[in-house]
Order: structure tokens, then C-alpha cells, then sequence
């Protein structure tokens, strides 16, 4: 592509200087015939006619010539080069100005906000694909914009009604403890403990918002350090075993004990954390969530797979992005922020890595590759 918009440039150039030095021989052609052809044989001729049709004798026409016109014509031979080449120069300009035309239309349609596109002359062509190349760049862009600013106010929207909730329950049940002094003990404890539930809740909560802000304006530094990917995953899956038995789901994990790379420890975790807390969140009951691992071609991929319902290719790409949740529902009891797996991601790619997402016949894998080996530090 690049050496054919090489070639298109080139010929463009060639059309341009062709142009130029074609206007010049041709002045210079012009110049040459009226010095050979009027000049030296027919042009005094011409004077002294017009001269004797003005009422001069033939003698006094031929001197006037002869004083006036002769004695002078290295001027009149140079003003008529100037004269010439002016000409030449201004229709040169003039097919110029065509091409700078074509592009100021070229711009303001690219600044319109229409989906017309831009044409210009054949030999613009370079320039043609260059204005529409940047008109759809700048609509995929705006579009973008428009979705997240869509999926921010959806999000404040959202976490309005659920944090509304918990922190209603909190004042709830502050109110009562306060109100009813001589509270059973027992029952004190049941309403505190829901209250720190809640509250806990909610500190989650800002404490996504807090990490998704600092992961955008770049403030995260990795501590890198050499760790056993096996024994990481192992671990995980026992703290997490509370989240996975109230659906009645198991893990297992298939990984060599001696797997290790090069990342953040704690980042890292809190990658694996939120893909295994997803898989339970949109697996079927009781069912079996696998965890695959091996190093391939200088990475190491992590692939997390559950059985669930079939994602929708349209949804499929937009799980990674932020403030997007794949249940539109968003119960408060269940449902997050959507910034799960905004923050993998952008915890992956900072450790220079890739992710994605595939569902194929009733299993959703997520799958983090990440580079292996000393060279990442």
C-alpha cells in the first residue's frame, strides 16, 4: 500500500513538473517565433503600413520606425519575453489553484458532519484517500466518544441506584441501633453485621473508581518480580472458594508447577482474581470452571473457561471496555461497576500483554498472554 501511494506521489510530481517545464519552453517557443518570424521580416513592414495609414509619407514612416522602433527593440523584445512569460505563469497559477480548490472542498467536507464522501480529481487521488482515510478515523473516534460519555452517564445513572441501596440499608439500620438502645444483643450484632456488609460494599465501590482513574492518567508503577504462575493459581482458588460454592462451582487447573514469568504479584492477582470472579458470576450452577496455562513462543497464556450462555459477537467486543456490564439488569446484590474488566485490561496491557474473549458452543474463555522471561523487567 505504502509503495503504491509512493507511485501515485511520484506521478503527480511528474504531472506537475511536465506542466512547468512546458510552460516554459513554450514561452520561450513563443518569444523565439515572434523575434524570427515578426521582428526580422514582417514587423517593420507592419509599423510603416500603419504609420502611412495614419497619413505619413513612406520616408517619414521609415524614419519614425527606423528612430522609434528599431533603435529600441532589444526593450521591446525583452518587455515582450516579460509579457509572455506573465501569460504563461498566470495560466500556469490558474491550473494550479484548480488542485488547491479540489483540496479546501476536500477539507470542508471532511469537517462536515456528513457521511458524504470526499472526491477529487483522478491525478488527487493520494490526496483523496489521505481526506477520507482521516473523515473516517475522526467519526470512528466520535463515535467512540460518544459511546463512552453514553456509558458514563449510564454508569452514574446505575451506581446512583445501587449505591442508593446499600447506603440506605446502613442508615437503616444505624437508625435502629441508635433508636432502640436496649436492643437484644443478638440481634444488635445481626444489623451490624449487614451494616459492614454494606458499607464494605460501598468502599468497594469507590475504591474501582479510584484505581480505573489512576489506571488512565498512568500513575501505576509494576514491581515486577519473578513468580510461580502454578502456586498463584492454586492460591487464588482457595480464597476464592467462598464465591464459588454458592454456585455450587468447582476449578480445575491445568498448569505446569514449574510455569513462572515476570510480573506484578499483586496486579497480576487482581487480574486472575476478577476473570475467576466473572467465570462464577456467568457460569451454569454447578458446573466446572477451567483454568488453562502454558508458555508458548517466548509468553505465557492464562485461559479461564466456564459454561454459560452464548455471548453476542457485538457484546463479545465490548466487554473490555469501561463502565460495561454484560447483565443489563445490574442488580445491586450481584452486579459490580463494570470496571472488572477494564481494569484487567488495562493491568495486562501494562505489563506489555494481550486479552480477550471467545464463546464458542456454550463456553466463554478468557484468555491473558503475557510476555515470560527476564527481558519484561
Amino acid at each position: 500500500m505504502k509503495h503504491s501511494e509512493k507511485d501515485e506521489f511520484a506521478a503527480f510530481r511528474a504531472k506537475i513538473m511536465r506542466r512547468v517545464c512546458g510552460n516554459a519552453l513554450l514561452s520561450v517557443a513563443i518569444v523565439v517565433g515572434l523575434y524570427q518570424f515578426l521582428w526580422k521580416q514582417r514587423l517593420g513592414d507592419v509599423v510603416v503600413g500603419l504609420l502611412e495609414g495614419l497619413g505619413f509619407y513612406h520616408e517619414r514612416a521609415f524614419r519614425i520606425y527606423h528612430e522609434y522602433f528599431r533603435g529600441y527593440r532589444e526593450v521591446y523584445f525583452a518587455a515582450a519575453m516579460v509579457l509572455v512569460f506573465l501569460l504563461l505563469l498566470w495560466r500556469l497559477f490558474r491550473w494550479m489553484s484548480r488542485y488547491f480548490a479540489e483540496m479546501n472542498q476536500g477539507v470542508e467536507v471532511l469537517l462536515a458532519d456528513e457521511g458524504e464522501q470526499i472526491r477529487l480529481s483522478p491525478e488527487m487521488l493520494p490526496f483523496e484517500r489521505k481526506l477520507n482515510a482521516v473523515k473516517q478515523e475522526l467519526g470512528r473516534r466520535k463515535a467512540e466518544a460518544a459511546l463512552a460519555e453514553k456509558r458514563k452517564d449510564e454508569l452514574v445513572m446505575y451506581l446512583a441506584h445501587d449505591i442508593r441501596t446499600p447506603l440506605t440499608s446502613v442508615i437503616g439500620y444505624l437508625n435502629l441501633l441508635e433508636e432502640a438502645p436496649d436492643m437484644p444483643e443478638e440481634q444488635r450484632e445481626k444489623y451490624l453485621r449487614i451494616t459492614l456488609e454494606k458499607a464494605y460494599r460501598l468502599e468497594g465501590m469507590v475504591r474501582e473508581f479510584f484505581e480505573i482513574t489512576r489506571y488512565n492518567s498512568r500513575q501505576i508503577t509494576l514491581a515486577k518480580e519473578p513468580l510461580n504462575l502454578c502456586f498463584m493459581l492454586v492460591q487464588l482458588v482457595d480464597e476464592l472458594s467462598p464465591v464459588l460454592s454458592r454456585r455450587g462451582n468447582t476449578v480445575e487447573i491445568e498448569a505446569d508447577e514449574g510455569l513462572t514469568l515476570c510480573a506484578d504479584a499483586d496486579k497480576l492477582a487482581r487480574v486472575f482474581g476478577n476473570l475467576l470472579k466473572n467465570a462464577a458470576a456467568y457460569s451454569e450452577p454447578g458446573t466446572e470452571i477451567r483454568i488453562f496455562a502454558q508458555q508458548r513462543e517466548g509468553k505465557v497464556a492464562v485461559s479461564f473457561q466456564n459454561r454459560g450462555g452464548e455471548i453476542p459477537a457485538e457484546k463479545l467486543a465490548a466487554l473490555f471496555d469501561k463502565f460495561y456490564r454484560l447483565d443489563e439488569a445490574r442488580l445491586s446484590d450481584t452486579g459490580g461497576t463494570g470496571l472488572g474488566l477494564a481494569i484487567a485490561k488495562e493491568i495486562v496491557l501494562l505489563h506489555g500483554g494481550d486479552i480477550r474473549a471467545q464463546s464458542k458452543g456454550g463456553a466463554v474463555t478468557f484468555t491473558v498472554e503475557l510476555p515470560a522471561g527476564e527481558e519484561t523487567l
